[in-house]
């Protein structure tokens, strides 16, 4: 032990056994079973040497230490977590706000989604469900028969999912027969998907005209914030373009088919939610009646907020 400079566990009565043949003289056992006993009560069983001074060892008791607490962050398929850190670091995974919006009285947005179902849009599901907000999802029929999985599983989670066209045309440009056609297209895909069919309308590009608007008496959802995160591929450009254009009552457009987009959501659920809003459907927005063509708004008392 002494001079060795190595620490190592010492095994109770290790050393103290008799040689082979010897037999300990009357008198001299109890002193070893006393020596025994001094040994035990200076190292314990789980006992530690330390680096030896002056030639005589240093012997002190260990108590092992408890762990350090740790807070449970479950991964994303991205390699995050949900509030936007690593599993590893970041922010702990925050509680928010359950139950139903009131949007008469409290702060309510409307995000929405364009152009999926894609391959990042059950990560962005995740996100949404770390902060138990709802969204709006306006869907394209190709996509829907190619992800069905993804579009039951959003409309599984509580969101609400819009017709946005069968292949993402300009309605403005076709006849009104082909209009209907693509529309009803888009239905029947997301009926087969997820056994719904979408009680709003977002038309590609925003484009709208009055026969676009005849050919179905569905509210058209357009939006008054846009993230434009089709163009800037940045997440915290998209973020901060984002929070900072907020207000009660915003309807905000998003792609979650850009994976810049769906990483710059948890920095934007984090930021609106600190700031009191409620996330909901552009339907609930509006009290479950969205009107025949919608912007954004919100009622007064809510604005006033």
């Amino acid at each position: 032990m002494a001079g060795t400079g190595r620490s190592h566990r010492v095994r109770p009565g290790a050393g103290l056994r008799p040689r082979a043949g010897l037999r300990p003289r009357a008198g001299l056992w109890p002193t070893a079973a006393l020596a025994l006993a001094g040994l035990t009560a200076a190292c314990g069983t789980g006992g530690e040497t330390g680096p030896a001074g002056s030639g005589a060892a240093a012997t002190r008791a260990v108590t092992p230490a408890a762990p350090p607490a740790q807070t449970v962050r479950p991964p994303l398929p991205d390699g995050g977590t949900p509030d936007g850190g690593t599993p590893d670091g970041g922010p702990a995974l925050a509680v928010h706000a359950a139950g139903p919006a009131d949007c008469r009285r409290d702060k309510c947005v409307a995000l929405t989604f364009d152009d999926g179902p894609g391959p990042y849009t059950d990560t962005l599901l995740r996100h949404l469900a770390a902060y138990r907000a709802r969204a709006t999802f306006f869907v394209v029929g190709q996509s829907v028969t190619a992800n069905p999985g993804v579009v039951r599983r959003t409309a599984e989670a509580g969101h609400e999912i819009g017709n946005h066209s069968w292949s993402h045309r300009d309605l403005t440009t076709l006849p009104a027969a082909e209009i209907r056609r693509d529309l009803a297209r888009t239905d029947q895909a997301v009926k087969a998907a997820a056994g719904i069919v979408p009680k709003i309308v977002r038309p590609p590009y925003g484009a709208l005209n009055a026969l676009v608007r005849k050919q179905t008496s569905r509210p058209m959802v357009l939006w008054n914030v846009d993230t434009e995160d089709w163009r800037h591929r940045d997440s915290a450009a998209v973020a901060r373009r984002a929070v900072k254009a907020a207000a009660p009552g915003a309807v905000i457009l998003f792609h979650d088919i850009h994976p810049t987009t769906v990483k710059a959501i948890p920095r934007v659920l984090k930021s609106l939610s600190a700031r009191g809003y409620r996330f909901v459907t552009v339907s609930e927005l509006f009290g479950g009646a969205p009107p025949r063509l919608v912007h954004g708004g919100a009622p007064p008392a809510a604005a006033k907020l």
